[in-house]
């Protein structure tokens, strides 16, 4: 699934060409693509029609689009496949086009989701006082976000009894971290997946953090990670940072620090890559 650097482009490409426009008509073309809209595909038609897009937010990994003037606003599920582009009206569909949305401007460009395996999909939803669809309410704030608590999370790390890989993909803790960049900041901090986070002093959380912070920073300077044609930004283009990842994906190859070839190990339906030189397993209790 696409991470925080990717949804970040998105958002920004969605900020720069949809924000504004008034929507002239929504197409639903797979009742997939509205699951998460219980009253179907009619009516998240029918509601969104007339109503003018305003500046598109992101929290972590999650993406929306608030409506200009309402308490609502359309929420995007990006899935495994999902994608939100920005396309001329004229252009051919695309073979997975799920939801048009049409403009009432001169623009020439129209909203397409566009989503191979229908995992993903839009949908419409009350927001909380803080501006968030409400079915949202409950993920942190991500590691990007100025008013991200440092000092409570590294609380909430030492008082979790969980392993340190696991609280980075916790989302009521951190947003926006998924398997690729846990496992970069990982490296860099020299930090084996499965340390518990009891044992994390406040230097070194604070130390993970900024590698956090810093991969996906570089990533988002490049356009995010692809691996494969399913993730683009609103104009069809694929990011870079797949070229600069030091861990993921990298088993048998040398560790870029010390020449260690890195390894995989199957975890959680996903798996981790590690150097096993660098980033050492903890100690198990005799």
């Amino acid at each position: 699934m696409p991470e925080l650097p990717e949804v970040e482009v998105v958002r920004r490409g969605l900020e720069r060409w949809v924000a504004g426009r008034t929507v002239e008509a929504v197409e639903v073309l797979h009742p997939r693509a509205v699951r998460r809209h219980p009253a179907g595909g009619a009516d998240f038609a029918a509601r969104l029609t007339g109503e003018t897009i305003g500046v598109a937010q992101r929290r972590g990994k999650y993406l929306w689009l608030p409506l200009e003037g309402r308490d609502l606003s359309v929420l995007g599920h990006l899935g495994m496949s999902g994608q939100l582009l920005v396309q001329p009206e004229e252009a051919a569909d695309e073979k997975h086009l799920r939801i048009r949305v049409r403009f009432r401007d001169t623009a020439g460009t129209e909203l397409r989701f566009v989503d191979q395996r229908t995992f993903g999909g839009l949908s419409l939803h009350e927001n909380t006082a803080d501006g968030l669809p409400d079915v949202i309410a409950h993920i942190a704030r991500d590691p990007l976000d100025p008013l991200f608590d440092e000092a409570a999370y590294h609380a909430a790390l030492r008082a979790k009894r969980t392993t340190v890989k696991r609280a980075l993909l916790d989302q009521s803790l951190i947003s926006g971290v998924g398997n690729i960049y846990a496992d970069e900041a990982l490296w860099r901090a020299r930090l084996h997946y499965e340390r518990p986070t009891a044992t994390l002093t406040r230097p070194r959380s604070a130390e993970l953090l900024g590698h956090v912070r810093d991969v996906m920073n570089a990533a988002l300077a490049v356009g995010g990670t692809s691996f494969d044609s399913l993730y683009v930004n609103v104009n069809g283009e694929s990011g870079y940072f797949d070229r600069s990842l030091d861990a993921y994906g990298r088993e048998d190859e040398p560790c870029r620090r010390c020449g260690t070839p890195m390894r995989r190990r199957p975890w959680m339906n996903r798996s981790s890559y590690f150097c096993p030189r660098c980033q050492r397993p903890p100690r198990v209790a005799s």
